[in-house]
């Protein structure tokens, strides 16, 4: 796969937790009420983990913590599974289609993996974005 392919999803998974980790202090009751009745203090890990989301969109900002975030980002992935099968559980209740929350659950499969691949490092030990970043700045 080609070095701008990377970048690309690279980018995509930044937006994907910068904007997701935003989401969770915009609109703090909305992502509160997905949590499932069963976890303790609901506001709690909907503040926490917005906190990890924008912690982790931040990580992939440099190849040095690049790895080590998409390592936080995949366990974030996971540990939000609970929410996905709690919104399939009681999918009258949101205002989505029943096919969107049954895709939330093999999506978040592909999501891991753009994640990991995104954050592995270019297989000749180069940095994907170097190219992008050489060619903004002699411009």
């Amino acid at each position: 796969m080609t070095p701008r392919l990377r970048t690309a999803a690279l980018v995509f998974v930044f937006l994907w937790f910068f904007l997701g980790g935003i989401a969770h202090f915009a609109a703090t009751d909305l992502e509160t009420a997905i949590v499932p009745p069963s976890l303790p203090s609901p506001r709690a890990i909907v503040l926490l983990s917005g906190v990890l989301e924008l912690a982790g969109a931040a990580g992939l900002l440099s190849r040095r913590t690049r790895p080590w975030a998409g390592w936080l980002l995949c366990l974030l992935t996971v540990a939000v599974t609970p929410a996905n099968v709690y919104m399939l559980q009681t999918a009258e209740r949101w205002p989505l289609p029943y096919w969107a929350l049954v895709l939330r659950l093999p999506l978040q499969l592909v999501l891991l993996a753009l994640i990991w691949w995104s954050t592995r490092g270019h297989p000749t030990g180069t940095d994907p974005t170097r190219s992008v970043r050489a060619r903004s700045s002699s411009g």
